[in-house]
C-alpha cells in the first residue's frame, strides 16, 4: 500500500474547502467589502491552534479579490522579530499603492528630507535588486531616533491611503484589507510592533486589517500577561470586532477524515468505527487530523517494528499511541501484572461486569476470568451468596490497577478498539515487540524522548522532548542513587543528569543500594517498583530504610505504571510517583533546591 503525506498549508480556495468554511468566508468577505466607509477598522479572526484561521482568511482573500476595487495584501508577522515587524508591515502596506500616488507624495513633502529617503526607498525597493535592505534598515533607524520624521511619516501615510483610495475609475471608494497570520505565534515585542503600526501609523481610512490570532493567547493571562495597564487598554483598543471560528460539525469532520484518509491512502485500514474515533478523539480539529493521518503514513512506510504485522493491528496500535497516550504508555510497561495492558483492560471489564451484578453466579460465563483476575492481585474470589461484598472488592481490585483504567471503562470507542485490537491473533506478538523496543517505559508519549531536540521512537512517539529547562547545571553537586533491576533502561537519563553536574550511582538490588547508603549521603533516591515478580520491591525497600532511618531523603518512584495503591504507598513514604521524564527532571531539580537538602 503507498501512503502520500498530507500538507499542512491553508486551503488555497473554494475547491480545497473540505469543511465548508465557505460560506463564512463570503459573508466576510461581504462584510469587508461594505464596510469601506466605515474605515479604518479591525477584524479579528480569533480560533485556537490548528482550527483553520488561515484557511478562513485564505477564503476571504478569494472572495475580496472577485470584487471590484478591493485590493489585498499579505504580512506573516511570525516572519518577523521584535521592532522589525513595525518597518515591515508599514513597507508592505506601501508597496500595494501606486507608484504614480507615491511620485506625487514625493513632490508634495518635498521639505521633509528623511521622510522622502524613506520612501525612495521603498519605491526602489522592487527595481533594485541588491543592497536595498541594508539602506531601508538605516533610513529606518534614522527615522525611529527621529520623533519629528515618524509624526510625518504617519501624516504622509494618512494623505497617501486617501490619494490612493479615491485614484479609481469606479463609483466607490477603493479598500486595502492587509492581513495579518500567525500574530499569537509571535513574541510580545512583536505583537506590540504590529499593534502599533496598525493603530499608530496605518490607522487611516482606506484601510482594514484582517488580523488571524488565538485572542485568549494575547489576552492578560496569556503572551502579553506583563503588559502594565497602559498596555492592556493600548491593545483592547486594537480590534474592534472578532470572528471566534466555531469547532466543525461532527459530520463535517467525519467526512474530513474520509477525504484525508482516501488522499493519504489509508482509507482501506480505517473504516466507519476508526474514522469516527479519529474525529472524536483529535476534539474536532484539523490540522491534528491531518497530523495523525501522516503519523499512521510514517510509521507504516518508514517503521521497521511494523513489518512482520498486519495494516489491521498496527492502526489500532497507532491509534493507541496517539489518541490514548497514557494508556499506550501503560502497554509498553513490563511491570505491574502478569499480561500486558490490553489483556489486563479486557480481564478488568469482564471482572467488573461480575462485580457490578448482585446476581451473578459461578456458572455465569465470565466468573472464572474473575476469578483468576482478582487472585492475580491477591484478591478473594467473590462469595456467590454475598453479593454486598461485590462493590468493595471491586474497589480494591481498581487499586491495583492503572489509574485511569475505570474511566476507559466508560469509553465505549476506546472499548471497541480494545476490543477489535485483541480479536487480531497477532496482537501479543505485536506488543511484545513494542516492549522489547522501548529504551524505558516512562518515556511518554506526551513527552517525547527524554533528549532535548530528540525525536520519539515507537516505544514513546510523540513531539520532541520540553521537559526541564538545561541553562546552567540544575543538579550541580547532587548525589544521586538509583535502583532498577534493568539499569540500561535508564542510561539516557542517568547521562542527562550526570551532564547537568550530578553524580549517579547504579544499584540493581537492595543489597548494592544498602552499600551505597551507608556510605554515601545521598540526596535523592530513584528507584523502580517491580523487581522481577516482586511487585512492590522498591516500595518495600523504600519502607524498610526510612524505619531503619537509614535513608529520610527525597525519593521518585519512576515507573510507567502508576496505580492508586502505589500512589498511596509512596505518599506514604514522603515519596513522589514520575511516569515521565519531564517528572522525574521535574522533581530532581526540586530535590536539589537548597530547601530541600
Amino acid at each position: 500500500m503507498e501512503f502520500s503525506l498530507l500538507n499542512d498549508e491553508p486551503v488555497a480556495g473554494p475547491r480545497d474547502d473540505l469543511l465548508g468554511t465557505g460560506r463564512a468566508a463570503r459573508e466576510l468577505a461581504k462584510l469587508l467589502h461594505d464596510s469601506r466607509a466605515a474605515t479604518p477598522l479591525t477584524l479579528a479572526v480569533d480560533a485556537g491552534w490548528g482550527m483553520g484561521k488561515s484557511s478562513l482568511m485564505r477564503l476571504v482573500d478569494a472572495e475580496l479579490r472577485t470584487r471590484d476595487g478591493v485590493h489585498t495584501v499579505w504580512y506573516n508577522a511570525w516572519t518577523s522579530t521584535g521592532a522589525d515587524a513595525l518597518e515591515g508591515l508599514i513597507k508592505s502596506v506601501l508597496m500595494r499603492f501606486d507608484r504614480r500616488v507615491l511620485r506625487r507624495a514625493l513632490r508634495r513633502v518635498s521639505e521633509q528630507p528623511a521622510l522622502i529617503r524613506f520612501v525612495r526607498a521603498v519605491l526602489t525597493l522592487g527595481a533594485a535588486p541588491f543592497g536595498v535592505a541594508a539602506l531601508v534598515d538605516r533610513l529606518w533607524r534614522d527615522l525611529s531616533l527621529d520623533a519629528r520624521s515618524r509624526n510625518a511619516m504617519r501624516d504622509a501615510l494618512r494623505q497617501l491611503a486617501a490619494e490612493w483610495t479615491q485614484s479609481t475609475s469606479f463609483d466607490t471608494r477603493r479598500l486595502l484589507v492587509v492581513f495579518v497570520d500567525d500574530l499569537d505565534r509571535c513574541s510580545e515585542e512583536t505583537v506590540l510592533a504590529v499593534c502599533e503600526a496598525v493603530k499608530v501609523y496605518l490607522d487611516v481610512p482606506g484601510l482594514a486589517f484582517v488580523i488571524g490570532c488565538d485572542r485568549s493567547a494575547l489576552g492578560p493571562s496569556g503572551l502579553l500577561r506583563d503588559l502594565s495597564p497602559a498596555g492592556s487598554a493600548f491593545m483592547e483598543k486594537i480590534f474592534q470586532t472578532s470572528y471566534r471560528v466555531p469547532v466543525p460539525a461532527v459530520a463535517d469532520v467525519r467526512a474530513y477524515v474520509d477525504r484525508c484518509a482516501e488522499r493519504s491512502g489509508i482509507q482501506d485500514l480505517l473504516g466507519d468505527h476508526l474514522a469516527e474515533l479519529i474525529a472524536l478523539r483529535s476534539a474536532r480539529n484539523p490540522r491534528r487530523i491531518k497530523r495523525l493521518i501522516n503519523g499512521f503514513g510514517l510509521e507504516c512506510a518508514l517503521n521497521p517494528v511494523w513489518e512482520s504485522f498486519s495494516a489491521e493491528a498496527v492502526i489500532r496500535v497507532l491509534l493507541l499511541q496517539q489518541l490514548y497516550p497514557d494508556f499506550y504508555r501503560v502497554l509498553l510497561a513490563r511491570d505491574g501484572a502478569d499480561v500486558h495492558a490490553a489483556r489486563e483492560f479486557v480481564r478488568y471489564r469482564a471482572t467488573r461486569r461480575v462485580l457490578s451484578q448482585p446476581f451473578a453466579q459461578p456458572a455465569d460465563e465470565d466468573w472464572p476470568g474473575a476469578v483468576h483476575c482478582l487472585l492475580a492481585y491477591g484478591l478473594v474470589a467473590p462469595e456467590p451468596d454475598r453479593p454486598g461484598d461485590r462493590g468493595v472488592l471491586l474497589a480494591r481490585l481498581e487499586e491495583h490497577l492503572p489509574t485511569g483504567f475505570p474511566e476507559l471503562a466508560l469509553d465505549q470507542n476506546f472499548v471497541r478498539l480494545i476490543d477489535e485490537l485483541m480479536e487480531l491473533a497477532e496482537v501479543d506478538d505485536l506488543v511484545g515487540q513494542l516492549q522489547q523496543g522501548a529504551p524505558r517505559l516512562a518515556v511518554d508519549p506526551a513527552d517525547g524522548a527524554p533528549e532535548p531536540g530528540s525525536s520519539a521512537r515507537p516505544g514513546g512517539a510523540g513531539p520532541a522532548y520540553s521537559g526541564p529547562s538545561y541553562a546552567g547545571m540544575p543538579y550541580a553537586g547532587m548525589q544521586v542513587l538509583w535502583t532498577d533491576d534493568h539499569p540500561e533502561r535508564n542510561t539516557r537519563f542517568v547521562e542527562l543528569l550526570e551532564a547537568q553536574g550530578a553524580r549517579v550511582q547504579v544499584a540493581t538490588d537492595r543489597d548494592r543500594a544498602e552499600q551505597v547508603l551507608d556510605a554515601t549521603r545521598i540526596d535523592l533516591l530513584v528507584s523502580d517498583v517491580q523487581r522481577g515478580l516482586d511487585r512492590e520491591a522498591g516500595l518495600d525497600d523504600l519502607g524498610r530504610w526510612r524505619e531503619s532511618g537509614r535513608y529520610a531523603g527525597p525519593a521518585v518512584f519512576f515507573t510507567s505504571r502508576t496505580t492508586p495503591n502505589r500512589e498511596a504507598r509512596a505518599a506514604a513514604l514522603g515519596a513522589r510517583v514520575a511516569t515521565s521524564g519531564a517528572l522525574l527532571f521535574r522533581y530532581a531539580e526540586e530535590a536539589n533546591e537548597p530547601a530541600a537538602r
